[in-house]
């Protein structure tokens, strides 16, 4: 290789390195987005979908920061089993969707971030104003058998559902009673999403619970 042409190649070599440096640079200087819980991707065609009957929605914000703090959430996560019930730092906004049908509230529709086998589940349920389960959303999940988890079929399953009903079922030991202990695995050797994504329904219904449907609410 002559002297000329090797000049070349090093000279392109270390404007690679250079443009590889700057971009490293920059990707640092940019804050990191805070941290936020759940959130629906399309609010407005899935709110509909969710909760045919509705008119509007309005969305709103609330926190264990700004509600209960640390208390609150050790008393979710102990009926919970005593395990850790959160996946994001107490100050991360949980975001609520409100329900109108005109003026008059009529539920809500809310999601959880949970573990599953190959990544986070966003997991979203409809509610009632008495807390019950008008539909059931699996807005994330990775695997090969994802989409026997997001079928019609099994998201019936959950449909009238309360957590009058998934505090008959131990989602930490995976057993229990009742109308959940009915719900059928669609995919038998995926039990680590199976249990997760009951695990997240029974999460988002004892966070319900505790910041909205308790005779002992928090009030805004």
């Amino acid at each position: 290789m002559n002297p000329g042409t090797l000049n070349r190649l090093i000279s392109r070599r270390l404007k690679h390195i250079a443009v590889l440096s700057l971009l490293l640079s920059l990707s640092m200087a940019v804050p990191v987005p805070a941290a936020m819980n759940c959130e629906l991707n399309y609010p407005a065609s899935d709110v509909s979908r969710l909760f045919p009957e509705s008119t509007g929605y309005k969305t709103s914000y609330f926190s264990f920061s700004k509600y209960g703090g640390e208390p609150l959430l050790r008393k979710i996560e102990a009926r919970l089993g005593n395990v850790p019930a959160l996946y994001a730092p107490l100050n991360v906004p949980y975001t609520l969707y409100d329900i109108y049908k005109g003026d008059r509230k009529v539920g809500y529709i809310h999601g959880v971030n949970q573990k599953g086998q190959y990544g986070v589940l966003e997991v979203f349920v409809s509610l009632d104003m008495n807390g019950m389960i008008k539909a059931f959303y699996i807005q994330r999940i990775a695997g090969q058998w994802a989409k026997k988890f997001t079928s019609p079929q099994f998201g019936r399953q959950f449909v009238g559902l309360t957590l009058k009903d998934f505090e008959q079922y131990d989602t930490v030991k995976c057993k229990g009673s009742g109308k959940v202990a009915a719900i059928v695995n669609p995919v038998p050797k995926a039990e680590t999403d199976f249990y997760g994504l009951l695990r997240a329904v029974k999460k988002n219904l004892i966070i319900m619970d505790e910041f909205f449907y308790s005779t002992d609410k928090v009030k805004s």
